[in-house]
């Protein structure tokens, strides 16, 4: 199998923008970033502001046939997943690895139902958030990308391939074990705080400050590691702690990526959060009360922005 040097990456939000900025100035790489076409002139008239620099990128539509992919990134958001899977098919060839950077424990298998486990690694981002406003990104440079096979290996052909092009671009990363663990032990980071910071408003430090929130959150987390044993995750028992030690870890002042979502009138992630695990307690049988309320106030606050959206489009036509 070749190295890889030709990147497609396929959603430039605040997670994407950070490996699109750090894969553009690896010399020995070839990026595209794949947009529709509202997104090009989007992007292309109104360039994202990282960091107080613009990003200017060598954009490609879906229906580009002369451009493949070695290594294809997916940094969308969940609700955008299936419209991805279908606009990367162009770039895909017969050693193309797909990461997907989204949260959750379901993209891969998403993906992997049409393009194969063979071309899929589980993986996910980890770190300090970025702060999206509009096309502004800001991020402090902590980032890990966490990747590895099913069964995880350093002998994975398509594990070592990315390793030494990630040391290429000065990406940093992390090659677990227990890839599979670990996918999980980020899922529950983010199904307990996420949701919850999003409905109460809170940042990281006022979480982590709040007795009683920090109760309410076990309680969360515990829904989690059950239906993570249920779906046979090995070492279930420390997981709660040890995300706890991750999120004394985040910027007190920072924000979850749900929490901005939902300031900026965005549509979230709940179904892959709260969703994931209210459809695995019903497969398994296991109670899921925390996760039910979460996704309905999470519903309530959808609709609520729809109905403000819809006030406010009726008030400009009059």
């Amino acid at each position: 199998m070749e190295d890889i040097k030709n990147i497609l990456i396929c959603g430039i939000g605040a997670v994407g923008s950070i490996y699109a900025e750090k894969i553009q100035n690896c010399e020995s790489a070839k990026l595209r970033v794949l947009v529709d076409e509202e997104r090009l002139i989007k992007y292309t008239q109104n360039p994202i502001i990282f960091n107080g620099t613009e990003l200017h990128f060598n954009y490609v539509l879906p229906d580009e046939e002369n451009f493949k992919a070695d290594l294809i990134i997916i940094a969308t958001k969940f609700s955008g997943l299936e419209e991805a899977s279908l606009n990367i098919a162009n770039f895909v060839k017969n050693d193309t690895v797909i990461i997907s950077l989204l949260n959750g424990v379901t993209s891969e298998e998403i993906l992997a139902a049409k393009y194969g486990w063979d071309k899929l690694l589980l993986s996910y981002f980890i770190g300090h958030s970025a702060i999206r406003e509009g096309r502004r990104i800001r991020h402090d440079n902590v980032n890990t990308i966490v990747f590895g096979a099913r069964e995880n290996s350093l002998t994975s052909v398509n594990v070592k391939r990315v390793k030494e092009f990630f040391d290429k671009a000065g990406i940093n990363y992390e090659i677990p074990i227990d890839m599979k663990y670990s996918l999980w032990l980020k899922f529950m980071l983010n199904v307990c705080a996420n949701q919850t910071t999003a409905i109460l408003r809170m940042t990281f430090g006022e979480m982590l400050a709040n007795k009683k929130f920090m109760e309410f959150a076990r309680e969360i987390m515990h829904e989690v590691e059950l239906i993570a044993k249920a779906e046979g995750v090995n070492n279930t028992e420390d997981m709660i702690e040890k995300t706890i030690e991750h999120l004394k870890t985040m910027m007190p002042e920072g924000k979850t990526s749900m929490l901005q979502d939902v300031e900026a009138g965005r549509k979230t992630e709940v179904d892959m959060f709260a969703g994931t695990i209210v459809t695995l307690g019903e497969k398994h049988g296991i109670p899921t009360p925390c996760n039910k309320v979460l996704k309905e106030m999470i519903e309530i606050i959808h609709e609520h922005q729809d109905i403000k959206r819809n006030s406010k489009e009726t008030l400009n036509i009059g």
